[in-house]
């Protein structure tokens, strides 16, 4: 066996990738800026040592190989270490796709939106089948311990993102894996920091068709503009739309969950699941954290945790509270903080997808290249914001109200204001 050292650990990938290989039976250290939990504990539980911070230590250099996250770049001290040493290294994704992925038979779920949903959808329906299918997702699926397993062949479930691989690789991760079943979601312009525009997204795509064998599958969204568009450039295996004629319930509120059971549905079926058992499965799908996620509720007031962080995600959110029986306001309370974001390159969009709620409380870091007071104008009065996340909670619990429902959306931690906020709702309660 072997040992790996992995440069950037505690991202939820590259953490993946450490539990993978730990499972494997390899020996694993790595290092991080910072590991914080649930990343930190993940690893702790599988054993795996890890450091703080980029130092040159004797770790990276006593490995076999050196995996390298792609948040790493020129200039960070420990690339520049493993340079200059000459140490062997590899992308996280070259590295899943030798030592894991060989002899699998992979099912991959990549678009802008859905894809830790439906990746957890799908190997929950497989492995409520009896498959003990292996999986490496982006989140906490509620129906398993981690989010990764090496499982038993021949079924490896992977959220297969399309940002870049490393900073000496530029494909996307998902050019890496040769799925046989492959699902695409829905595709928009994202990740502004890597792509100048749709059209180059949009190509990263066709190459992961090239990807998928003859007698592969690929189940896409018929109602996205971009990926009709994608397979005009060539595709060399059966296509079918997802779309399904029998009636089920979605385990999950909202439009956009409706679509994302409806694929996992389809790619159970091609690893032979049978439907109807699948959608018998359906039922105790726990969800995935962070993907409407209730935390908590004090004095009525219910607080949900959401991922959503492009508009299109961020009113599909919003939507799907809207469907439900609400008693009360509907509160957005969103932190700005994708890269996309941080560049201005949804904001003329995020007033709209704000609109569905009552009352909307947003961070004006000022790392932020746009002024979200005037891209957000547009909604007035439902407009309240801050520069720090306690100016911003302050204001929260200042105009909560009971049988409130709060959605806090960011792709990142948020200052922890989630658990922040219903300590502040309960001490409020007891001032009253």
């Amino acid at each position: 066996m072997s040992h790996f050292h992995i440069l950037g650990i505690g991202g939820t990938f590259m953490a993946g990738l450490a539990v993978l290989a730990r499972e494997a039976g390899h020996t694993v250290t790595g290092q991080d800026a910072g590991v914080y939990p649930p990343m930190s504990d993940v690893l702790t539980a599988a054993g795996i040592e890890f450091e703080s911070g980029y130092a040159d230590g004797p770790a990276m250099h006593t490995a076999d190989t050196v995996i390298v996250g792609n948040a790493l770049s020129r200039g960070n001290p420990a690339i520049e270490a493993l340079l200059e040493a000459g140490l062997p290294y590899t992308s996280g994704p070259a590295w899943l796709a030798q030592h894991i992925l060989p002899n699998r038979w992979v099912i991959a779920v990549a678009g802008t939106h859905g894809k830790t949903t439906t990746a957890s959808l799908i190997a929950w329906l497989l492995e409520a089948a009896g498959l003990n299918p292996g999986f490496l997702i982006g989140g906490q699926p509620g129906n398993f311990t981690g989010s990764a397993r090496l499982g038993s062949a021949p079924f490896f479930v992977l959220e297969a993102d399309e940002y870049d691989t490393a900073f000496f690789d530029k494909r996307s991760k998902f050019l890496h894996f040769n799925p046989r079943t492959l699902v695409l979601n829905n595709l928009e312009f994202d990740h502004a920091d890597i792509f100048p525009n749709l059209a180059a997204i949009e190509r990263q795509f066709a190459l992961l068709l090239r990807n998928v064998p003859g007698t592969g599958k690929i189940f896409f969204n018929p109602n996205s503009p971009a990926l009709a568009r994608v397979l005009e450039q060539g595709c060399w295996s059966e296509q079918a739309p997802i779309e399904l004629d029998t009636a089920f319930t979605a385990p999950l509120p909202g439009q956009h969950n409706v679509m994302n059971t409806t694929a996992a549905l389809l790619a159970a079926q091609h690893a032979g699941v049978p439907l109807a058992t699948a959608i018998e499965n359906l039922a105790m799908f726990k969800g995935v954290r962070r993907r409407l996620e209730l935390r908590g509720r004090v004095n009525n007031i219910d607080v949900y945790d959401d991922f959503a962080h492009h508009p299109t995600a961020i009113a599909a959110t919003l939507s799907a509270f809207r469907e439900q029986p609400l008693t009360g306001r509907l509160i957005a309370v969103l932190e700005p903080r994708s890269n996309s974001m941080r560049n201005g390159t949804h904001a003329n969009a995020l007033a709209e997808a704000l609109q569905a709620a009552d009352q909307c409380f947003v961070l004006t870091d000022p790392a932020l290249n746009w002024d979200v007071n005037q891209a957000l104008a547009p909604l007035g009065n439902k407009l309240q914001t801050a520069q720090t996340t306690t100016e911003l909670l302050g204001f929260i619990v200042q105009q909560a109200e009971p049988h409130d429902t709060i959605v806090v959306m960011s792709n990142g931690a948020f200052d922890q204001l989630h658990e922040r906020l219903l300590s502040a709702l309960e001490i409020h309660k007891e001032t009253e």
